[in-house]
């Protein structure tokens, strides 16, 4: 069965990838630009499967690029052929004035979207728990898919914004390396990620992706090294002022109930940290104080947060469910292609009041 899916989503997949390329040979003969046939399919199966031709051999990575780019151009390149050819067929324009258009169009997505993604802005929220404590800050940031294109420029971004925000607590709630943990290794962003500053340290958990690399092991070393300290189905106290609870990610079959994690002393505020928002109701009711996920991304890309919206119950932003204060994050980075439509990189400063 697994093997007939496979076979099914390759060839729908090149089905669209022919039909993006049917189409802009089309447009490319209509401005007499279009050259080596042969040499055009070629290479439009190499882009369009570069993403996975580049995970065969560290050599094969500039595919991976290619790749990654691709599905943006296979996102709206989609959209824009289908209402392209509407166009063409149900008004006088031609193929070359309405190819021109789209092309034009797809260039301005491409550099909005890249800007929207390495230009990440801080928002704000201000909550209040009804327990006693002393006021505090937390930054709050997730999905930084740290590897080949959100790379240690990036991270020098999130240092410096987080840093700016004299923060007590950071707390990173999954995906923050790309699968592989190698990259963030190599070009050594773990001596930038120590730059962080928080009166209470740097914390976070594992996200989907983080075990999509297989190296869970590398990956808690690369961490420990950057004084993040990882958090795996497992509940601290920190300072005698809050329990902090760091779920292991939704796919790992084996991670404990929330349950099991639930501190005992009920006067003292919980943090939660879960990568995927898959569940507001299990925290909600053991009396969780503040639940922080990330994952959805909002989409990253128009329209796909219609997507988010019907999965989770909260997809994206602040939520007060009962007692509890819930927090989804678009992410700091990025995933496939480094551009964002309709969302932007992001980290959320949390302002924590208490009662007394």
């Amino acid at each position: 069965m697994r093997i007939l899916l496979g076979i099914v989503a390759i060839a729908f997949y090149s089905g669209i990838t022919f039909y993006l390329g049917w189409n802009l040979r089309i447009w490319l003969l209509s401005i007499q630009q279009f050259r080596w046939p042969i040499f055009y399919w070629i290479l439009l199966f190499f882009v369009s499967y570069g993403y996975f031709i580049g995970k065969l051999h560290p050599l094969l990575t500039p595919f991976s690029v290619l790749g990654s780019y691709w599905m943006f151009f296979l996102q709206y390149g989609l959209i824009l052929c289908i209402a392209a050819n509407l166009i063409i067929k149900f008004t006088p324009l031609t193929t070359k004035m309405v190819g021109t258009g789209v092309a034009s169009l797809l260039v301005v997505l491409l550099i909005a979207g890249t800007y929207f993604a390495y230009s990440p802005v801080v928002r704000n929220v201000s909550i209040k728990i009804d327990k006693p404590g002393e006021d505090m800050r937390i930054v709050m940031a997730s999905d930084f898919h740290f590897g080949l294109l959100s790379g240690k420029g990036h991270l020098e971004r999130f240092v410096a914004l987080s840093n700016e925000q004299n923060p007590d607590l950071v707390i990173l709630p999954g995906d923050i390396v790309d699968d592989s943990p190698q990259r963030f290794i190599n070009k050594g962003m773990g001596e930038v990620m120590k730059n962080l500053q928080a009166t209470y340290g740097v914390y976070g958990v594992l996200g989907n992706h983080e075990y999509y690399g297989n190296e869970i092991p590398a990956f808690k070393e690369a961490m420990a090294e950057s004084d993040v300290h990882l958090l795996m189905d497992e509940t601290i106290l920190v300072a005698n002022r809050f329990y902090l609870t760091g779920r292991e990610d939704l796919t790992n079959k084996n991670r404990l109930a929330l349950g099991e994690m639930q501190p005992e002393n009920k006067d003292i505020p919980w943090f939660v940290m879960n990568h995927t928002p898959n569940d507001l109701d299990e925290p909600a009711k053991l009396g969780a104080d503040l639940h922080v996920s990330g994952h959805t991304h909002k989409g990253q890309m128009w329209p796909n947060h219609f997507i988010t919206q019907r999965i989770f119950e909260l997809d994206y932003g602040y939520r007060q469910k009962e007692g509890m204060h819930a927090l989804v994050s678009s992410g700091f980075g990025f995933w496939g292609p480094p551009t964002r439509i309709g969302s932007q990189s992001e980290l959320w400063v949390i302002d924590v009041k208490f009662s007394e």
